[in-house]
Order: structure tokens, then sequence, then C-alpha cells
């Protein structure tokens, strides 16, 4: 994957470039959607759509750290803007992609976030109901993709949710599967706390082969994917970028600015998921 940097770098200038300029904010931003799980969870989330296009496919993002972005009444995030996920907005739109970007209820918006929220059943139902809103707006397949502590609420719902209330299938990238037993449950979890083998969806796992994240380490993807029964499934791990700022493993190597958020490979990650949403390869 290294052989394309070169034109990841252009790509991600232009969607930089694009959101400077005058009605940019529709593409970084979107409709503010109201939602309300079956389990008592009510969040926000930003729907935002391509112009000039139908949506090839509707794409619930679910981001890591707390997973509080703190939606604006405009559908911008106020935090975690370096997250992957709310980096590659502008480029999973300009590809023909919806993105509802998936904020935390208001009782989850302090310091730890969503914590140990993250792989209850009441958490899922409300992933449901965003799947359903989705597909009554958008005639597009519905897919749900998290990233870091993102792909831990991401498989809780892949692998709780049934009939209408499941996607079409789902993503985990940079995938947390190492957690600190005994410690605060935001750090004591991982995928591998969720019924992996209840996956019955088409499934993409992809890490970077530089990832230093504690948490995430690429040598841990196929467990996720031989754990999971999906019809279709592909284990994915990028190479190249600049780099990580650290020599060993280190909890500071888990944030988006890092190979755990495909610095500078956003354009090449956005275009990769999209072709396995669409039947094909990453």
């Amino acid at each position: 994957m290294h052989k394309t940097k070169g034109w990841t770098l252009l790509l991600a200038l232009a969607a930089l470039l694009a959101l400077s300029l005058p009605g940019a904010a529709d593409a970084r931003c979107g409709e503010v959607l109201q939602i309300s799980g079956d389990g008592g969870d009510s969040f926000r989330a930003a729907l935002a759509v391509p112009e000039n296009a139908a949506p090839v496919a509707a794409l619930i993002l679910l981001p890591g750290g707390a997973g509080a972005v703190r939606l604006d009444d405009e559908g911008c995030p106020r935090s975690l803007a370096g997250n992957s996920l709310v980096r590659s907005i502008p480029l999973f739109r300009a590809a023909g992609a919806a993105t509802a970007l998936a904020d935390a209820p208001a009782e989850f918006q302090g310091r730890d976030g969503l914590g140990g929220h993250r792989i209850e059943p009441r958490h899922a139902a409300a992933i449901a109901a965003l799947v359903r809103e989705l597909r009554r707006r958008i005639d597009a397949p519905v897919w749900i993709v998290g990233t870091s502590r993102g792909a831990i609420s991401a498989a809780n719902a892949a692998s709780r949710l049934a009939g209408d209330a499941a996607a079409d299938g789902v993503v985990l990238t940079s995938p947390v599967t190492v957690g600190s037993r005994g410690a605060l449950p935001w750090t004591s979890q991982s995928v591998f706390d969720l019924p992996l083998e209840r996956i019955r969806l088409p499934l993409l796992v992809v890490g970077h082969e530089g990832d230093k994240c504690l948490r995430s380490p690429s040598s841990n993807l196929a467990r996720i994917a031989a754990a999971a029964s999906s019809p279709r499934k592909q284990v994915a791990v990028v190479t190249g970028g600049p780099g990580s700022r650290f020599a060993t493993p280190d909890l500071g190597a888990c944030e988006g600015r890092e190979p755990h958020g495909f610095v500078e490979q956003e354009a090449a990650l956005a275009a990769g998921i999209l072709r396995f949403v669409r039947g094909g390869n990453f």
C-alpha cells in the first residue's frame, strides 16, 4: 500500500482544501438526527449525504476514544476531530457514501465517555435505532464502521442485532483487542469480550502493520475474523505511511495521528473500505 502514498497525500490535501471553500461545512458536518434506542439511550448523529447522487451506502461511524464527539447544532464534532473516521468523512462522501457520525448519549459525555457501556446490550439497541432510521431515509446498504474502541461498539452491534435492526455489514479498523484486566472498564474491555461467533454479517478487519498502540496489535486481527461466522470476511493489514513516533509499543501510540489512525493514508483506507462494502476486496 506504500506505493499509493503519493496519491493518498494528494487526495487528503484535496479533501482538506474542500473544507476551506464556501459550502464546505456540508461536507464536514450534516443534518442532526435525534435517535432513541429501545434500551433507553438517546443520542445524536450527524448525517451527511453525497451531493448530486444517490448514496452507494450509508456508513454508521463509531469513533474511538471516549466516543463523545460533542456534535454542535450544525452536526459538527467539537471533540475527537483527529479520529481517523471523523477525518475521513469528506473522503467517504466524495466517494458516494452517506455517513452518520454517532455521538455518545448525554449521560456518557464525561471524561470516561462510553467507558464500559460499549459492550452492553443497551448500547447495541441504540445503534439498531440508527440503522432503522438510515434505512428509512436512504435506499442503500447500511454498514457499521468502528475504529479503535469504537470497534468494540461495532462488534457489539454486529454480534447482537438481527432482522431489520441488523446492518448489512461491519468494518473494524484498528480494533482494540488487548485490555488490562482489573482496571477501569474502558481500559479492560476489548472486542474479545463480545460473542464474535454470532457475527454473521460480511466483516472487514483492518489494521496497520506499524500500529504501536498497546491495545491494538495487528497480530490479533486474524483472530477476530477466525472467531466470526461471517459469510464473507477479509483481514487487511496496511503498510507504509510516515511511521510512529514511538520506538516500542505505547499507549501514546493509540492516537489518530499515528499509524493506529492511518495517518496520511486516509484516502486509501476510505477507498478500500468502500470497495469491500460494494462487494470487492479491500
